[in-house]
């Protein structure tokens, strides 16, 4: 089960709470107040090489180099900035 951020639009209360997807649903629909927002616990489900916040290191991007030149015809050079 998934941590979700709320924020209760009366009080600016901002709260996380621990629950099922169908749960999340429910407690919205009694909770017309409350809402769901992105905080801090979403930021890690993303690969943060990918959303620009964490670069490849020099020895991952160096097996890269070894890979792409042992395999004839690889694009890896044409898909990736090394």
């Amino acid at each position: 089960m998934p941590l979700y951020d709320f924020k209760d639009t009366k009080t600016g209360e901002e709260f996380e709470k621990f629950m099922s997807i169908s749960s999340k649903e429910e407690y919205l629909k009694e909770n017309p107040h409350i809402i769901t927002i992105i905080g801090s616990n979403n930021q890690a489900i993303q690969d943060p090489v990918r959303a620009g916040i964490r670069k490849h290191d020099n020895g991952f991007k160096e097996v890269l180099q070894k890979v792409h030149s042992r395999a004839p015809g690889s694009v890896l050079n044409k898909n990736h900035n090394l």
